[in-house]
């Protein structure tokens, strides 16, 4: 699906703004509210979670249906053209209605969906168009929610008579499996888009290098048979290659991972009186033993966890904040992040594109576990997941920045080791069948019995979270090293590069002590310097991936004092002692070469 773009063939008409907008009140079929329902509406913002948007609790704590409607109105002069309405993102099941007709469903709330809307709405006259969301998580969503009673980091006591009463007593909640806030709503942009009658309808790259040659291979998918005419240029503007199909591109300027450079060409694609253009990052990546190869060169992953999250917003689409995200990572002198826990908006990775950041993708399926049953056989997420693997792969499959794929974030795999295994297994060997730029596929476990774990050792890449000195061995770093390094043991004889993906402490910004303990920031800075110095010291430790990039949202819990404080950055971007320590060890770490023998 090819990200709308506003050229001499085609426009965008956008369609954000304020919306009206009203929870779900009970007296409706699921999905579904007529234009009445609105007239005691409250206004909402479009893109944005509705979570923070009003102080009636309702807000925060809403489980189930939400509606939003709006009415719009399109130029005449587009009647000759075909109309596409396109949403980036409505988390996380999606009805959509076009004059009170049901046009599109969708699940999954973080990858794109659109409707050919040609014949459905007229130029010239007002539609009305209503959208329906619903945030339920259970064991059939990604992410997926508990259906046995606790939330994550929660204990309801099960065995109490006064709360087995409560729970049934109370009215339905979304009971997370996860440690972020489940924001919803519509969360990114929603957008017209024209196109000519016979269009371009996706467009796949593949690049290689040969010598000092770049290879690009463009798999073009257009609405009718016919001629489809290629051209690269370069920075200056100037034809490089020109054909239809596979183009050679001679003494090539190779994509770079900052600090180097990350330089990109400009492919321009034809077909008929339809055009469409895109950045073409020329680079290689691939597994070589214990090594990382990015242009044949061992990459070192320098960067972090991050959330789609800030106050007010939510998760909702947020250009500002992504662009100081992007100097903050260049200003701790880090070289990547992981899209934790679901897909980022594309414009994230168009500027990674651009500022060399590199990218680990990751899918939505956090939570997979936690239940007294073997998930892999009574869950209903298994067709689902899929989809979305395949979704996002066919969406991000041309970001050079994009170098690995993740499956997924902390399943339980060890419960239940032969489903697990079975599972995983396939889903990675599906995963592998569509890129044809061959990206290593992973996915990252969690703190588990790395011994009884079956398939973790199989990925690409070893992805593991460890919170060695904070969940457990709390506070006594000298146990947690010697904890730590007994696992590493036997990662080292798997002979697979391991990247540490999730490791932390929580911290209160200002919270100073003279002997450091946890919460402070001296811990907290204690922690790394001794969890790195370990690192350092094993050459198939591929990276580091401090959690988290900044403070976030959660859920309420005896857990979490306004949300999770593992933050480097403040949830406003304020940096904390610990990313001074980073922007530091950082810069005298090198992105390629480091451990090098």
């Amino acid at each position: 699906m090819l990200y709308p773009e506003m050229n001499e063939a085609r426009n965008i008409m956008d369609l954000g703004g304020a919306w009206l907008f009203r929870l779900d009140d009970g007296k409706h079929s699921e999905g579904y509210a007529d234009p009445a329902f609105f007239d005691e509406a409250n206004l909402m913002a479009v893109p944005a979670a509705y979570n923070d948007l009003n102080e009636d609790p309702a807000f925060r704590s809403h489980c189930g249906w939400a509606y939003y409607k709006r009415s719009f109105t399109i130029p005449r002069t587009l009647a000759s053209e075909r109309l596409v309405l396109r949403f980036d993102a409505v988390t996380h099941y999606a009805k959509v209605y076009l004059d009170g007709e049901l046009v599109a469903e969708h699940k999954g709330g973080f990858l794109p969906f659109e409707v050919d809307a040609t014949g459905k709405i007229v130029p010239g006259r007002e539609s009305e168009l209503i959208v329906a969301v619903s945030n339920r998580i259970d064991h059939s969503t990604l992410p997926m929610g508990n259906e046995e009673g606790t939330a994550f980091f929660g204990s309801d006591n099960a065995d109490v008579p006064s709360v087995i009463a409560a729970k049934a007593w109370r009215k339905p909640v979304n009971l997370p499996n996860f440690d972020f806030f489940n924001y919803a709503g519509i969360i990114r942009p929603v957008r017209l888009y024209t196109t000519p009658k016979e269009y371009i309808q996706d467009i796949s790259i593949t690049t290689e290098v040969s010598g000092n040659d770049g290879i690009v291979s463009f798999d073009v998918e257009t609405s009718v048979p016919g001629r489809v005419s290629i051209t690269i240029e370069d920075r200056e503007g100037k034809t490089v290659a020109a054909g239809s199909d596979k183009l050679v591109i001679k003494d090539a300027h190779l994509w770079w991972p900052y600090p180097g450079d990350p330089y990109l060409y400009k492919a321009t694609v034809m077909f008929g009186s339809d055009v469409y253009t895109l950045n073409v990052g020329i680079r290689t990546v691939e597994v070589n033993g214990t090594g990382f190869l990015i242009n044949g060169k061992p990459f070192y992953f320098k960067g972090f966890g991050k959330h789609e999250d800030s106050a007010i917003h939510g998760r909702g689409f947020d250009f500002v904040l992504d662009v100081k995200d992007i100097s903050m990572i260049h200003w701790m002198n880090a070289n990547s992040f992981r899209t934790s826990h679901y897909p980022y908006a594309e414009e994230m990775y168009d500027l990674c594109d651009r500022e060399g950041i590199v990218i680990i993708d990751e899918t939505p399926a956090v939570g997979i576990g936690g239940t007294s049953e073997d998930i892999y056989k009574v869950g209903r997420f298994q067709e689902h997941h899929r989809a979305i693997i395949h979704d996002l792969i066919k969406r991000d499959r041309n970001h050079p920045s994009v170098v690995m794929w993740s499956m997924g974030n902390e399943p339980d795999v060890v419960t239940f080791p032969d489903s697990a295994y079975d599972y995983w297994h396939s889903l990675y060997e599906y995963t592998k069948t569509l890129d044809k730029q061959c990206r290593p596929v992973t996915f990252v476990c969690n703190q588990n019995n790395y011994e009884r774990d079956r398939i973790t050792r199989e990925m690409d890449v070893v992805c593991i979270n460890r919170y060695y000195g904070w969940y457990n061995l709390s506070g006594d770093m000298d146990a947690a090293c010697y904890a730590l390094n007994l696992e590493l043991d036997f990662w080292e004889k798997i002979c697979k590069p391991v990247i540490l993906t999730e490791y932390g402490a929580d911290t209160l910004p200002g919270f100073h002590l003279s002997v450091p303990e946890m919460f402070s920031e001296e811990f907290q800075t204690m922690y790394y310097d001794r969890i790195n110095s370990e690192l350092d010291k094993r050459s198939f430790i591929i990276g580091e991936h401090p959690w988290n990039f900044a403070d976030f949202s959660t859920i309420q819990g005896p857990m979490r004092a306004d949300g999770n404080r593992k933050g480097l950055l403040t949830r406003d971007r304020r940096p904390k002692a610990a990313a001074h320590y980073f922007r530091k060890r950082w810069g005298d770490i090198p992105s390629f070469g480091y451990k090098e023998t």
